[in-house]
């Protein structure tokens, strides 16, 4: 698949100046000064992540509502539902807050909606269960804010919301008691970009602070917030970079026995990196609610022992292969409707339908038709009586605006940008077909069906030694905004080794002026003979170990012929 390749350009003043306050490389000057990192104290903050520079979490509005409505009710033994998501970021929130609030208070219990059954957020079955189980308070976390009628539901029978949410909120509020979400147009918190678990996360640090608790009896949980800041694919920057950091430190020293035992089936034997979390760790535990009940989710995080985490952990990667297998199968059968379907081929959309597929994995396989053919994408499947299924869009182009504009096809429909779901009658589904391709094709511009590779710099291959690579590691944790660094390096030959392994991928070895370095490219085989010329190649750097040898090695992502 054709690829694009936008190479940032920075602020070349700027990068001298930080040039002349680092010395190091000005390649890596100038990728600092593209994040924002424009001086020695700036740079020092990024590399040197110190827990003192998180906000306080008075800041946040409503924080002081929500610790006092929590002590009322340690103080008057009032029975207290922990509510959350049943994905990664839902099932670490509810696990951190159940585990602290368990050593301040007996009467809890926590509560995670069923995928399939209830839906996503909070749920009417969740309300009632609280009721019936003579509960008046519970905190929810990573869900709520869209919650208003719920909430005002549990209102009437006597139970109080704590709402703990990051997602953009609606005009309507729900009448919580208090509410926890940075994203309010009326909060002032100065950061405001936490997953739901990093607003947990707050609540917990000012009730520390209220209670006279160490501040460690928040921290303990940080490896569970890091996982949550991976797999929630939010911005690594500010509060968010600091908390993950320091999450991966405790994730390797002193784990939460959920996290140590799925790094142990996933079969990670060296230090855990932020892309453990979102590749190994994060897919085991969605793969729960996918599959099955998150409910086991929270148990594995919340087990007292390796042994009991560890019975856990091997019914979530049970699930994980189930997931994989299904998720593996759906988009073989997918690829092969739009095959067989030539009128198809062409569009700038895909909408595809089996009544038998995973309602779990949907959303997955639009992702990966999406790797296939580079367009907005719905999966459908049959759900009850009714159409469901999941979208997902290209970089750039608003998924929730396209979806709006064929609502007369849809029973119901959310999301955002990026990602949305729908439900709809079945004999809906050519209909809404072909709107959402008129729609797509109307307004997508031409570029985006391109997928773009954004290239941090141009460097030689000269460059890439050992001290510029440890400074790379050294701007982990990796992720949104502060992505592992790509780079582009222009004609450069094969130097007679490079060979295709597998059928599907390269093995290169490739030379410019004096210096070799081999790498490798996943996938890209069909373009093996553009290195009978000189070629540019876009590549990450990366750390070959075999037989107790290490070497650098590329990581190539692209490579396309060298202009003349």
């Amino acid at each position: 698949m054709k690829k694009r390749w936008n190479i940032l350009i920075a602020d070349e003043e700027k990068v001298k100046a930080l040039h002349q306050s680092l010395k190091v490389h000005p390649v890596l000057c100038k990728i600092f000064v593209k994040r924002g990192i424009e001086t020695f104290e700036q740079a020092k903050k990024f590399f040197r992540p110190e827990l003192t520079e998180l906000h306080s979490p008075w800041l946040m509005k409503d924080m002081e509502k929500a610790v006092a409505r929590i002590i009322t009710a340690i103080n008057d033994d009032e029975k207290i539902l922990v509510f959350g998501d049943y994905d990664v970021d839902g099932t670490t929130s509810v696990a951190s807050m159940f585990q602290f609030l368990k050593k301040l208070h007996s009467n809890l219990d926590f509560y995670i909606p069923h995928r399939y059954r209830e839906g996503y957020g909070v749920s009417k079955a969740g309300i009632d269960f609280g009721k019936e189980n003579g509960f008046t308070l519970i905190i929810s976390l990573d869900c709520g804010i869209k919650s208003a009628d719920l909430i005002a539901y549990a209102k009437e029978l006597g139970i109080d919301f704590i709402v703990c949410d990051h997602h953009l909120p609606d005009d309507i509020l729900p009448p919580a008691v208090a509410i926890l979400n940075p994203k309010q147009k009326d909060c002032n918190y100065p950061y405001k970009e936490l997953c739901g678990c990093g607003v947990g996360f707050k609540l917990m640090t000012a009730l520390a602070e209220k209670m006279n608790l160490p501040p460690a009896s928040a921290f303990e949980y940080l490896d569970l917030l890091a996982t949550a800041i991976a797999a929630d694919i939010v911005p690594m920057t500010g509060e968010n970079r600091v908390l993950a950091f320091h999450g991966l430190i405790k994730a390797n020293k002193n784990p939460n026995y959920g996290i140590k035992a799925l790094a142990k089936l996933s079969g990670i034997q060296h230090e855990l990196h932020i892309t453990n979390l979102v590749f190994m760790i994060a897919p085991r535990v969605n793969a729960a609610g996918r599959m099955d009940d998150a409910k086991k989710a929270v148990q594995l995080f919340i087990a007292d022992s390796e042994e009991e985490a560890l019975q856990y952990a091997e019914l979530l990667h049970n699930d994980n292969i189930e997931r994989k297998e299904a998720d593996k199968n759906i988009t073989q059968e997918a690829l092969t409707l739009i095959s067989e379907n030539t009128d198809w081929i062409n569009r700038k959309s895909t909408v595809v339908f089996q009544p038998h597929w995973h309602k779990g994995v949907v959303g997955i396989v639009a992702s990966r038709v999406i790797e296939q053919y580079y367009r907005p994408t719905v999966v459908l499947t049959q759900s009850g009586e009714y159409a469901a299924g999941s979208a997902r869009s290209v970089p750039g182009f608003n998924l929730y605006e396209a979806i709006h504009a064929c609502r007369e096809h849809l029973l119901g429909y959310g999301g955002h940008f990026a990602a949305a779901g729908m439900t709809m009658e079945l004999n809906q589904v050519d209909a809404f077909r072909e709107k959402f391709e008129e729609v797509v094709s109307s307004t997508i511009p031409p570029e985006l069906l391109i997928p773009e590779i954004i290239i941090d710099a141009e460097i030689t291959l000269k460059d890439i030694k050992q001290s510029f690579y440890d400074i790379i590691c050294q701007m982990e944790p990796f992720g949104p905004e502060n992505l592992r660094p790509v780079f582009v390096v222009k004609k450069v030959t094969d130097s007679g080794w490079s060979k295709i392994v597998k059928e599907q991928h390269i093995r290169f070895s490739i030379k410019q002026d004096n210096m070799t370095i081999t790498g490798i490219g996943f996938g890209i085989a069909d373009k093996f003979r553009l290195l009978e010329q000189p070629v540019d190649i876009v590549f990450t750097i990366d750390m070959n170990e075999w037989n107790g040898e290490r070497s650098l090695q590329l990581m190539v992502i692209d490579f396309r012929l060298s202009q003349s």
